[in-house]
Protein backbone atom coordinates (compact mmCIF):
# COMPACT_ATOMS: atom_id res chain seq x y z
CA UNK A 1 0.00 0.00 0.00
CA UNK A 2 1.38 3.37 -1.01
CA UNK A 3 1.85 5.68 2.02
CA UNK A 4 1.39 8.76 -0.17
CA UNK A 5 -1.65 8.17 -2.38
CA UNK A 6 -2.10 10.59 -5.24
CA UNK A 7 -4.44 13.50 -4.47
CA UNK A 8 -7.96 13.08 -5.75
CA UNK A 9 -8.45 14.80 -9.05
CA UNK A 10 -10.46 17.96 -8.72
CA UNK A 11 -13.49 18.03 -10.94
CA UNK A 12 -13.17 20.70 -13.59
CA UNK A 13 -14.97 23.92 -12.85
CA UNK A 14 -17.93 24.66 -15.11
CA UNK A 15 -17.34 27.26 -17.80
CA UNK A 16 -17.92 30.87 -16.82
CA UNK A 17 -20.97 31.22 -19.09
CA UNK A 18 -22.79 28.66 -16.93
CA UNK A 19 -22.20 30.75 -13.80
CA UNK A 20 -23.33 33.90 -15.59
CA UNK A 21 -26.44 32.14 -16.88
CA UNK A 22 -27.22 30.79 -13.40
CA UNK A 23 -26.82 34.22 -11.79
CA UNK A 24 -29.00 35.84 -14.48
CA UNK A 25 -31.72 33.18 -14.17
CA UNK A 26 -31.96 33.54 -10.39
CA UNK A 27 -31.89 37.34 -10.56
CA UNK A 28 -34.58 37.31 -13.24
CA UNK A 29 -36.73 34.79 -11.37
CA UNK A 30 -36.62 36.94 -8.25
CA UNK A 31 -36.73 40.40 -9.80
CA UNK A 32 -39.06 40.08 -12.76
CA UNK A 33 -41.76 38.31 -10.78
CA UNK A 34 -42.03 40.86 -7.98
CA UNK A 35 -43.97 43.54 -9.94
CA UNK A 36 -46.36 40.94 -11.33
CA UNK A 37 -47.13 39.54 -7.88
CA UNK A 38 -47.59 43.06 -6.50
CA UNK A 39 -49.95 43.97 -9.35
CA UNK A 40 -52.03 40.79 -8.80
CA UNK A 41 -52.25 41.51 -5.06
CA UNK A 42 -53.35 45.11 -5.65
CA UNK A 43 -56.01 44.01 -8.15
CA UNK A 44 -57.27 41.47 -5.59
CA UNK A 45 -57.57 44.20 -2.95
CA UNK A 46 -59.69 46.36 -5.28
CA UNK A 47 -62.22 43.62 -6.04
CA UNK A 48 -65.26 43.11 -3.81
CA UNK A 49 -64.57 40.68 -0.99
CA UNK A 50 -66.61 37.47 -0.87
CA UNK A 51 -68.97 37.23 2.06
CA UNK A 52 -67.56 34.94 4.72
CA UNK A 53 -69.84 34.83 7.76
CA UNK A 54 -67.19 32.97 9.74
CA UNK A 55 -65.06 36.14 9.76
CA UNK A 56 -67.82 38.36 11.12
CA UNK A 57 -69.42 35.98 13.63
CA UNK A 58 -69.22 37.66 17.08
CA UNK A 59 -69.22 34.24 18.78
CA UNK A 60 -65.79 33.42 17.34
CA UNK A 61 -62.73 34.77 19.09
CA UNK A 62 -60.78 37.68 17.61
CA UNK A 63 -57.67 35.49 17.21
CA UNK A 64 -59.55 32.81 15.23
CA UNK A 65 -61.11 35.46 12.98
CA UNK A 66 -57.67 36.94 12.26
CA UNK A 67 -56.13 33.53 11.54
CA UNK A 68 -58.99 32.61 9.21
CA UNK A 69 -58.73 36.02 7.55
CA UNK A 70 -55.07 35.42 6.75
CA UNK A 71 -55.76 31.90 5.48
CA UNK A 72 -58.58 33.16 3.23
CA UNK A 73 -56.35 35.94 1.87
CA UNK A 74 -53.55 33.48 1.03
CA UNK A 75 -56.00 31.04 -0.56
CA UNK A 76 -57.57 33.84 -2.63
CA UNK A 77 -54.15 34.87 -3.95
CA UNK A 78 -52.99 31.35 -4.72
CA UNK A 79 -56.21 30.61 -6.66
CA UNK A 80 -55.43 33.44 -9.01
CA UNK A 81 -52.96 32.47 -11.79
CA UNK A 82 -51.77 36.07 -12.14
CA UNK A 83 -50.27 35.69 -8.67
CA UNK A 84 -49.59 31.95 -8.44
CA UNK A 85 -47.51 31.64 -11.62
CA UNK A 86 -45.05 34.44 -10.75
CA UNK A 87 -44.85 33.06 -7.19
CA UNK A 88 -43.96 29.62 -8.54
CA UNK A 89 -41.27 31.10 -10.79
CA UNK A 90 -39.93 33.13 -7.85
CA UNK A 91 -39.74 30.05 -5.65
CA UNK A 92 -38.04 28.10 -8.44
CA UNK A 93 -35.42 30.86 -8.47
CA UNK A 94 -34.83 30.18 -4.78
CA UNK A 95 -34.15 26.52 -5.54
CA UNK A 96 -31.70 27.54 -8.27
CA UNK A 97 -30.06 29.91 -5.80
CA UNK A 98 -29.42 27.12 -3.30
CA UNK A 99 -27.93 25.01 -6.07
CA UNK A 100 -25.66 27.92 -7.01
CA UNK A 101 -24.44 28.63 -3.48
CA UNK A 102 -23.65 24.94 -3.12
CA UNK A 103 -21.26 25.16 -6.08
CA UNK A 104 -20.20 28.78 -6.58
CA UNK A 105 -18.33 30.99 -4.18
CA UNK A 106 -20.70 32.36 -1.56
CA UNK A 107 -19.06 35.79 -1.34
CA UNK A 108 -19.76 36.31 -5.04
CA UNK A 109 -23.08 34.54 -5.46
CA UNK A 110 -25.10 36.40 -2.84
CA UNK A 111 -24.23 40.01 -3.81
CA UNK A 112 -24.39 39.30 -7.54
CA UNK A 113 -27.76 37.56 -7.45
CA UNK A 114 -29.32 40.12 -5.10
CA UNK A 115 -28.02 43.02 -7.21
CA UNK A 116 -29.34 41.42 -10.38
CA UNK A 117 -32.71 40.89 -8.70
CA UNK A 118 -32.95 44.64 -8.05
CA UNK A 119 -32.05 45.39 -11.67
CA UNK A 120 -34.61 42.93 -12.98
CA UNK A 121 -37.22 44.42 -10.62
CA UNK A 122 -36.69 47.79 -12.31
CA UNK A 123 -37.15 46.16 -15.72
CA UNK A 124 -40.21 44.26 -14.49
CA UNK A 125 -41.81 47.46 -13.18
CA UNK A 126 -41.16 49.11 -16.52
CA UNK A 127 -42.79 46.20 -18.37
CA UNK A 128 -45.64 45.30 -15.98
CA UNK A 129 -46.57 48.69 -14.62
CA UNK A 130 -45.32 51.04 -17.32
CA UNK A 131 -43.00 52.88 -14.94
CA UNK A 132 -40.51 55.16 -16.61
CA UNK A 133 -36.87 54.41 -15.86
CA UNK A 134 -35.40 57.78 -14.98
CA UNK A 135 -31.88 59.03 -15.48
CA UNK A 136 -30.90 58.49 -11.83
CA UNK A 137 -32.08 54.89 -12.05
CA UNK A 138 -29.96 54.29 -15.15
CA UNK A 139 -26.97 55.73 -13.31
CA UNK A 140 -27.70 53.42 -10.38
CA UNK A 141 -27.95 50.43 -12.73
CA UNK A 142 -24.56 51.33 -14.16
CA UNK A 143 -23.08 51.59 -10.68
CA UNK A 144 -24.52 48.22 -9.65
CA UNK A 145 -23.11 46.58 -12.78
CA UNK A 146 -19.75 48.24 -12.10
CA UNK A 147 -19.84 46.91 -8.54
CA UNK A 148 -20.59 43.39 -9.75
CA UNK A 149 -17.70 43.64 -12.20
CA UNK A 150 -15.34 44.82 -9.44
CA UNK A 151 -16.41 41.96 -7.15
CA UNK A 152 -15.77 39.38 -9.84
CA UNK A 153 -12.47 41.00 -10.84
CA UNK A 154 -11.23 41.12 -7.25
CA UNK A 155 -11.89 37.38 -6.82
CA UNK A 156 -10.05 36.52 -10.04
CA UNK A 157 -6.86 38.40 -9.18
Amino acid sequence: MDPNPPPPEASPSPPIWRWVLGFLLVGAAWGLTTPFMRRAAVIRDKEPKPVRPYLTDPNISWVKRKIWGVLYAVADLLRRPSYAVPLLINMTGSVWFFVLIGQAELSLTVPIVNSLAFLFTVLGEWYAEGKIIERQTWIGIGMVLTGITLCVHSKNT
